[in-house]
């Protein structure tokens, strides 16, 4: 090392490979048969194949999998219920995007405590989506970097691209190789052009530098993802789940060439950040597929088993 570089850099700790964590952590056949076909339900979705609605729930983020799990077992009592109409996938993030600072997530801090114990963080995040996976419910999450994919997507079978992200060249370029279904979120500002520049550009094929399977730095090339959809999400001006910011999105998307599949975040800024009127937003988002609208296929619902922010 020099006396030009890793000045601001404090420790460098080597982690687990993806092969190895794979290796002590392996999938079943029958969890394999799980993903592929929430997969390919979520596609068929997507091509107006399937006419079940998607719906993306569970808690905001991932902090203590032990109540993830009681939370998964509940999920999928209820997704056995509606399974005919709809596809229930939970929602595992297990990666926070922050504005400024604050806790990023259970792998990036599985202690909670500021000890970033990320060899941890990797083995826990892969340990619960192989238990929830068991269960027979499928995973979701969001892709936030561009490292984790190699441990966790074998496992996943819808990611979503966030607002803060979505403008990211490093994160279209990982969307167009991620091997599930890819929503795009619009931008903070509530409007859909990043979002459908992001769609877009995943469909294409790329290259860039990464890591494969056994942790080596390498240079990837992808063929693009024709699973890609939008997510509204709102923006600082307010909401866009009502029926004439979805009738101007599916325009927005014709117009570009692409599919009209649309999903509703039901909270953030659609919600005006308070998830108990989150229900007003599914039921405005209900009352408009039900008249018709055919645009609209996938509803985001944040929840837990307790309400309101969650001890740390």
């Amino acid at each position: 090392m020099t006396r030009t570089e890793n000045l601001n850099i404090v420790e460098v700790m080597p982690i687990t490979s993806p092969k190895k964590l794979k290796d002590l952590m392996p999938v079943s056949e029958s969890l394999i048969e799980t993903v592929l076909n929430a997969r390919n339900d979520i596609k068929s979705i997507l091509e107006g194949e399937d006419s079940r609605l998607l719906m993306i729930v569970g808690p905001c983020s991932i902090h203590d999998p032990q109540a993830a799990i009681e939370y998964a077992e509940r999920l999928k009592k209820l997704a056995d219920e509606v399974s005919e109409t709809v596809l229930v996938v939970m929602r595992v993030y297990f990666e926070k995007p922050r504005t400024t600072v604050g806790w990023k997530g259970l792998i990036n801090d599985p202690e909670l405590d500021g000890s970033h114990k990320i060899n941890k963080g990797i083995e826990l995040a892969r340990r619960l989506l192989l238990d929830i996976n068991a269960l027979g419910l499928p995973c979701a999450t969001e892709t936030l970097d561009p490292i984790t994919p190699q441990y966790l997507a074998d496992l996943i079978s819808w990611s979503a691209i966030g607002a803060r992200t979505t403008e990211s060249q490093t994160h279209r370029e990982m969307a167009s190789g991620l091997s599930m279904p890819v929503g795009f979120k619009n931008g903070t500002d509530g409007g859909l052009s990043v979002a459908i520049n992001a769609m877009k550009s995943a469909l294409q094929p790329h290259h860039f530098l990464g890591i494969n399977n056994e942790g080596l730095s390498s240079a990837i090339q992808t063929s693009g993802n024709r699973n890609v959809h939008l997510v509204l999400r709102g923006g600082n001006n307010g909401p866009n789940y009502d029926a004439v910011s979805i009738h101007k999105a599916a325009e927005s998307l014709a117009s570009e060439g692409l599919p009209e599949t649309i999903m509703i975040d039901c909270n953030h800024a659609n919600s005006g950040k308070d998830p108990s009127r989150q229900e007003l937003v599914f039921r405005d988002a209900i009352h408009q597929i039900n008249n018709g609208d055919n645009s609209i296929m996938g509803i985001m619902i944040e929840s837990n088993i307790n309400g309101g922010n969650q001890p740390i």
